[in-house]
């Protein structure tokens, strides 16, 4: 089972030297954009699994930016703060957020 505090820390370990601005992302180490794009990977998981084919849709019924919702899908980077709002319109905890698809 995975901790509130282990989420926290795998959260901030793959945000670890990753550039702000999306369009520097190349500066992340190889292991950094692995772990943002197993985060994209799960977040489009459980969209679709909650029945949203568009993530759009997802984005708007959970007033959410949609363009922000898509780079977050795409393994971009993003914020602690939007992490926490996206797990929220998922209903879950940031422990069963991570508790598949992390190595932790």
């Amino acid at each position: 089972m995975v901790t509130i505090i282990a989420a926290i820390l795998l959260f901030y370990q793959m945000k670890k030297g990753a550039s702000k601005d999306p369009s520097e992302q190349s500066g992340a180490s190889p292991e950094e954009a692995a772990q943002l794009k197993k985060l994209g990977k799960r977040i489009k998981q459980l969209r679709l699994s909650k029945g949203y084919s568009s993530y759009e849709y997802f984005a708007y019924d959970h007033d959410i930016s949609r363009a922000q919702f898509g780079r977050y899908e795409q393994g971009q980077d993003l914020r602690f703060s939007s992490l926490v709002r996206v797990v929220r319109a998922f209903d879950m905890t940031l422990a069963e957020f991570f508790s598949e698809g992390f190595d932790l």
